[in-house]
């Protein structure tokens, strides 16, 4: 297999710190690392005293969560159990990740784990939304974590949807998706910073027309789109900029090119970032976002690395090479396996 990914260097050489040992694994140090940049752990710290730990919700999305340490496990089978050393019950669960992060930051709130495949860690927004709209929560604290492992990189394979080289969105001659791995974290709060942006919307839909493949005439996502700015109050020509889905995939991007040339006025702006991150599955929705809302503080619409030639199926809305512009709002695609799809809608707050 010959492929194109983005690893995160030096994880294997960094364990957690030892009051986390029972934790310790790729996913989570990779969390750990991401937790601690940008001075975010300081601030999901200080919301934690002014909440209260129990009204803190933690949501978080993964795909993989720590499925690295339990295929080492399988690896090394002894008599056909894991190896003692290997045996660890806090890594070998799809909540790995929200157990690791609930002991580090010590939040009492509600602790919930969503795995929808490339969308998991787009529709934990929509879930915090919901916990604090529903009074169950003041804040919550968002994190998408993935990490490269082999079930990924040969499942990816076995559906040939794997570029031998850097992908390439939207481009004519795209031949699949390039993996890689993130770590993201967001705070959500009922009243936030006045110089913070707004979470205005969000979509959700479930089209279930195939396991891994999208619906021809883009149902699932088309749903989610206009959950989303229906939810926001908003029409298509009110959005500025779209950070697309985008995998590079030959279907994914026919499909998403279509929508966004049917619904959005010629003037509206979209691209796919993939190219400058790979698709980091489960961390996506989180990664994406976060380019978003730099697009949105810097006035710059981010273009397609390695994409030179659009296909015929892009509409003029396609920004192929970076753009100066102001965006006062914008939306970011998550589409994942099994047509789960999610739309997130983000407001400057310069403007609102």
């Amino acid at each position: 297999m010959k492929c194109a990914i983005g690893r995160v260097d030096g994880l294997e050489a960094t364990p957690l710190p030892a009051v986390f040992a029972d934790h310790d694994c790729r996913n989570n140090r990779l969390a750990w690392l991401g937790i601690g940049a940008d001075g975010f752990l300081d601030a999901a710290r200080v919301a934690i005293e002014r909440h209260g730990a129990d009204r803190v919700a933690l949501v978080v999305g993964t795909s993989t969560a720590s499925i690295g340490a339990t295929e080492e496990a399988y690896r090394h089978l002894d008599a056909g159990r894991f190896p003692a050393h290997l045996r660890n019950p806090l890594l070998h669960t799809p909540h790995s990740l929200g157990l690791f992060l609930e002991a580090a930051l010590r939040t009492r709130g509600p602790c919930l784990t969503v795995a929808t495949a490339c969308s998991s860690s787009a529709k934990i927004f929509a879930k915090a939304e919901r916990l604090i709209r529903l009074g169950l929560a003041d804040a919550a604290i968002l994190a998408g974590v993935d990490t490269l492992c082999g079930s990924v990189l040969f499942g990816f394979n076995s559906l040939e949807l794997i570029s031998p080289e850097a992908c390439r969105p939207f481009d004519a001659a795209r031949r699949g998706i390039s993996v890689g791995e993130a770590a993201g974290f967001a705070l959500l709060e009922r009243e936030g910073a006045a110089s913070a942006p707004r979470l205005l919307g969000y979509g959700e839909s479930s089209d279930a027309y195939h396991m891994s493949t999208p619906h021809p005439q883009g149902l699932g996502a088309r749903m989610a789109l206009v959950d989303a700015l229906a939810r926001a109050g908003l029409a298509p020509g009110d959005v500025d900029y779209i950070n697309l889905h985008g995998t590079a995939t030959v279907k994914n991007d026919a499909v998403e090119a279509a929508l966004v040339a049917d619904v959005f006025p010629p003037g509206t702006r979209a691209s796919s970032t993939k190219g400058w991150t790979g698709h980091t599955l489960g961390a996506a929705g989180i990664l994406e976002t976060v380019v978003t809302l730099l697009a949105m503080e810097r006035d710059l619409v981010p273009g397609m690395l390695n994409s030179t030639t659009p296909d015929p199926l892009c509409g003029p809305q396609l920004a192929f090479a970076n753009e100066t512009r102001a965006i006062r709002v914008a939306l970011s695609n998550s589409f994942g396996f099994g047509g789960n799809n999610c739309t997130l809608v983000f407001g400057n707050p310069r403007t609102h």
